[in-house]
């Protein structure tokens, strides 16, 4: 009888990273085993060893691997011609807030144990985390030099009280604070738009 035919290895390490993400939200990074996320995996524990060095490895490459899409998702809006500030942040807000909706235990992973954890990973992480908000800061500042935005507010200070409520968001959905049916996505979207870019219309 022919045995079943292996998985490829893309797919190994691909079960091993969705499985470490489950596990990470479920019991939280520090109290994950590598063994944990093995039996999650469903494979043998030296397997994980084979495409991981250790569990903070898996946990710079889930963050590694999300925070890239943001990236792209932010000079994306930022070279759309067809957009102006304001839509800009809006999709901005918009893609991160989809991030939530198709993966929220990923998201939830991210936000505690990454951006919010100023003193580990969030710090290792620094660069990338920085180069989003400068980002935004772009788009704020390209706006108030079109006029679209007030010119006495400071780019970087617009930048992290939007990416500030959103994260705030987040989190009042991860911990189950707030609703968070497909409406309340949607209504955020436009209201942490709103209340960040009328506060930067000029007087």
């Amino acid at each position: 009888m022919a045995s079943s035919p292996k998985a490829p290895p893309a797919d190994k390490r691909r079960q091993i990273l969705d499985a470490a993400i489950r596990v990470f939200a479920r019991q939280g990074f520090h109290s994950t085993r590598v063994a944990d996320i093995a039996d999650e995996a469903g494979v043998a524990y030296g397997l994980v060893y084979h495409y991981f060095k250790s569990k903070e490895e898996v946990l710079n490459e889930l963050f590694s691997e999300r925070w890239s899409l943001l990236l792209t998702a932010i000079d994306e809006a930022d070279r759309s011609s067809q957009l102006g500030p304001r839509a800009k942040l809006e999709a901005v807000a918009g893609f991160i807030f989809e991030s939530y909706r198709h993966d929220p235990k990923l998201m939830k992973v991210i936000i505690v144990e990454v951006t919010r954890a100023a003193n580990s990973f969030g710090r290792t992480h620094l660069p990338e985390i920085r180069r989003a908000y400068d980002s935004i800061a772009r788009i704020v500042a390209e706006g108030q030099g079109s006029g679209a935005f007030r010119a006495d507010i400071d780019p970087d200070f617009a930048s992290m009280s939007f990416y500030g409520a959103i994260e705030q968001l987040l989190s009042g959905w991860i911990f189950e604070l707030i609703p968070a049916a497909d409406a309340d996505l949607e209504q955020a979207k436009a209201l942490v738009t709103a209340t960040i870019c009328d506060g930067l219309e000029p007087r």
